[in-house]
C-alpha cells in the first residue's frame, strides 16, 4: 500500500481539510489546526507532497518525525499541516485495519465523552438564560467568556465588577451541578488576572482558561502559584516540548491540546501522556469542524486522563453539511463511534457552497489607540 494522491480544501475562513488516498482504494481524512492562517498551512502540506507521495501510509510515527525534523523549521504552519496529515494518516490506518483509530491507540477508557457547551449572551442575564438552555439539554458543563463588548475601554475595577456578574448569573442560574469554565481569553495581564481569580472563588468555576498570553510558561507559571482557581492553557502550543515546559512549570491544572495544531493524534497521545505524569488532565480544544471533533474524540476515548471535551454543535449548517454524519451527541455526552477510522467522512458535494475566503483581521484596541488581546 502507498501513498497516491493528496488533496486539500480550504472551506469558508478558517476550515482546511485534508485527504490522502492510497492505491488501494483508502482515503483517510483530517483536518489542519491552524485556523487564523489556513493558507499558510495549505503551502506547507503542498511541499510535504513531494516526500509523503509513494510512502507506505502505515509509518505514521516515522512521516511525523521525518516531516517536523527535516528542516528544523518549527511554528504552527508546521504543525498545523502536520496535524492535518497525521490524522489522515491514522483514519487510513483504521481503515486499513477494520478498526477505530482509538482502538489502534490503546482502546477505550470510556464509552462516552462528556463535552462542554459554549453558551452566550450580552448582557448576565442573557448568558443565564443560555446556560439553562444548554443545561436543559443535558450538558453539565458551560463554557463563557464574561466581558460585556467594549470590555477593552473599561478601567480594571469595572472589567472585574462585570465579570463577577456574568459569573453570579450563570452559577445562580444553573446551580451546583454544573462546572462553570470561564474563558478569559488572553485579555488580562497577570496582575489583572489574579485579581479577577480572587473575585471569582465564591462561584467554584471549573477552570480559568488562558488568564493571560500564553507566550511565557513562566509567567503563567508563577501565575498559577498566586490564584486560587485551576488554571487551563495550550491550545496555542504545538509541540511536546513546549507542553513538556508547561507542565514542568505547574503552569495549569488542566493542558488544552488542539489535536488539529499540536502535530495530529501521533504527538497529543505522547502530550496527554506527559501530563498523566504530571496528574494534570486534558480538555482538548476543538474550535473547528466534525472533523476536528472526531479525531479528538478518538484521544479522548483512549486516554485516562481526559476530563471535558470542547463542543460547539454540529447540528446546524455548514457542520452539519460538510460531513456525510456528525458523531452522535446524548444528553451532553458524544458518544464513542465504533467505525472504523475516525468515523466520518467528507461530502464534497457540500463544500462548494461554502468557499474560501480571507478572514478579516479585526483585532480590537484600547481607547488610546493600542492593540487589545482576544
Amino acid at each position: 500500500m502507498k501513498i497516491e494522491k493528496i488533496e486539500t480544501y480550504r472551506v469558508g475562513d478558517r476550515w482546511l481539510f485534508v485527504e490522502i488516498y492510497t492505491d488501494n482504494g483508502i482515503c483517510g481524512l483530517g483536518e489542519a489546526g491552524l485556523w487564523g492562517y489556513p493558507q499558510a498551512a495549505e503551502r506547507v502540506i503542498e511541499s510535504f507532497k513531494s516526500y509523503l507521495i509513494g510512502q507506505h501510509p502505515l509509518r505514521i510515527e516515522h512521516h511525523q518525525q521525518f516531516l517536523y525534523r527535516n528542516a528544523h523549521f518549527r511554528g504552527a504552519a508546521v504543525s498545523g499541516a502536520l496535524g492535518g496529515i497525521d490524522i489522515a494518516l491514522w483514519d487510513i490506518a483504521g481503515k486499513h485495519l477494520q478498526a477505530p483509530v482509538w482502538q489502534l491507540l490503546g482502546g477505550k477508557c470510556r464509552e462516552r465523552i462528556r463535552c462542554y457547551m459554549h453558551i452566550g449572551g450580552e448582557r448576565p442575564q442573557e448568558l443565564a438564560a443560555s446556560a439553562r438552555q444548554a443545561v436543559d439539554k443535558g450538558f453539565t458543563a458551560v463554557r463563557f467568556t464574561p466581558f460585556p463588548r467594549g470590555y477593552e475601554g473599561l478601567r480594571y475595577s469595572r472589567v472585574v465588577e462585570e465579570a463577577v456578574a456574568y459569573v453570579s448569573a450563570v452559577r445562580e442560574e444553573v446551580g451546583p451541578d454544573v462546572d462553570l469554565c470561564v474563558e478569559i481569553h488572553r485579555r488580562l495581564t497577570p496582575m489583572e488576572a489574579e485579581g479577577l481569580a480572587r473575585e471569582l472563588v465564591p462561584f467554584r468555576i471549573f477552570f480559568l482558561e488562558d488568564p493571560t498570553l500564553p507566550d511565557s510558561v513562566q509567567t503563567m507559571g508563577r501565575l498559577a502559584a498566586q490564584i486560587p482557581v485551576p488554571i487551563a492553557t495550550g491550545e496555542r502550543l504545538h509541540t511536546i516540548f513546549e507542553f513538556r515546559e508547561l507542565l514542568e512549570a505547574g503552569a495549569c491544572r488542566f493542558i488544552r491540546p488542539d489535536v488539529c495544531l499540536a502535530g495530529g493524534l501521533t504527538q497529543c497521545k505522547k502530550i496527554a501522556a506527559l501530563a498523566e505524569a504530571h496528574q494534570v488532565g486534558v480538555i482538548p480544544h476543538n474550535p473547528l469542524s466534525p472533523v476536528s471533533t472526531a479525531a479528538c474524540v478518538q484521544l479522548d476515548a483512549s486516554i485516562p486522563n481526559f476530563v471535558l471535551q470542547e463542543y460547539t454543535g454540529e447540528d446546524q449548517p455548514p457542520k452539519s453539511e460538510i460531513v456525510r454524519h456528525t458523531l452522535k451527541l446524548e444528553g451532553g455526552y458524544l458518544k464513542v463511534p465504533e467505525e472504523q477510522g475516525i468515523g466520518i467522512e467528507l461530502n464534497h458535494e457540500a463544500l462548494a457552497r461554502y468557499p474560501a475566503r480571507q478572514r478579516p483581521l479585526d483585532t480590537p484596541l484600547h481607547e488610546d489607540g493600542s492593540v487589545a488581546d482576544r
